[in-house]
């Protein structure tokens, strides 16, 4: 385009884009791995404060160190998403540390491949209370902090298996499937007070919680993969998923409300 120059300042590396999250914080649960660690990069990268929130203490140390060799602000509180002290604690925390909290990214969570007849009561509810649960409360305990301060962002990182369905994993499709329709309860209730409440559903991501399909001996199903997306595509980066979280984080997608955004690379086309 004639006269036309798109320019991209960088401070150190980080980059400050349209998307422009500068005084906005931050907190990712499961930050220390996987989607978790990217979202806290790139929200890092866009401006944002960033606390990362993990059980797995030398994860989450891990990553305030990338998010230091980027010239990100940041914080790391030690979270059992499980527990609702821990929760309570971890919110109340973040807000005192890096003064204010505007953005929670709900990512812990936990997959299973299980089937019907040998998924026990205790696997149902380790993955109903990780994957569902967990959300629930960490959004109940900032809720006071937002209508203080005048509005927040929630993203709900889903997944296909919530849009749709898969065999042998029946408690983790039905979290994730309660995860899309908790996102649209929220927002129902919460919009009116400028707390956007959206979800993103990835597609096969390569992440650790998925690493015993794709090894050795899965071949075959690795290969069924390729075939069930347009693109051909069998995982998905990480990285896929930071573009719409930190779209979602940001001011541009203050009249979206309780969508639950594909990020599949094609699968739900078919």
């Amino acid at each position: 385009m004639h006269g036309f120059k798109i320019r991209s300042l960088r401070v150190r590396n980080m980059k400050l884009s349209w998307l422009n999250l500068e005084d906005k914080v931050a907190v990712v649960t499961g930050g220390g791995s996987g989607i978790g660690r990217a979202c806290c990069l790139e929200l890092a990268r866009n401006g944002a404060r960033v606390c990362v929130a993990d059980i797995m203490q030398e994860n989450g140390e891990a990553v305030l160190k990338e998010i230091e060799s980027i010239g990100g602000m940041h914080s790391f509180g030690k979270t059992d998403v499980t527990s609702l002290d821990s929760v309570f604690a971890m919110a109340s925390a973040a807000n005192e540390k890096l003064g204010g909290l505007d953005i929670l990214v709900n990512n812990a969570g936990v997959f299973r491949t299980v089937p019907v007849m040998e998924t026990t009561e205790e696997i149902w509810d380790e993955q109903l209370t990780l994957n569902l649960r967990s959300c629930f409360f960490f959004v109940k305990s900032l809720v006071p902090h937002w209508r203080e301060s005048g509005g927040g962002k929630v993203i709900n990182i889903s997944s296909i298996a919530g849009t749709g369905a898969f065999p042998n994993c029946p408690a983790y499709c039905a979290s994730k499937g309660g995860l899309v329709n908790l996102t649209r309860a929220l927002a129902a209730e919460l919009g009116k007070e400028q707390i956007n409440v959206n979800s993103i559903a990835p597609g096969n991501v390569a992440t650790a919680l998925n690493a015993h399909v794709r090894g050795p001996g899965n071949e075959e199903y690795m290969a069924l993969m390729k075939t069930l997306t347009p693109t051909g595509i069998d995982f998905l980066d990480v990285e896929d998923m930071t573009g719409t979280a930190v779209f979602l984080a940001s001011d541009d997608s203050k009249m979206i409300h309780g969508e639950t955004i594909l990020v599949d690379a094609g699968w739900s086309v078919w």
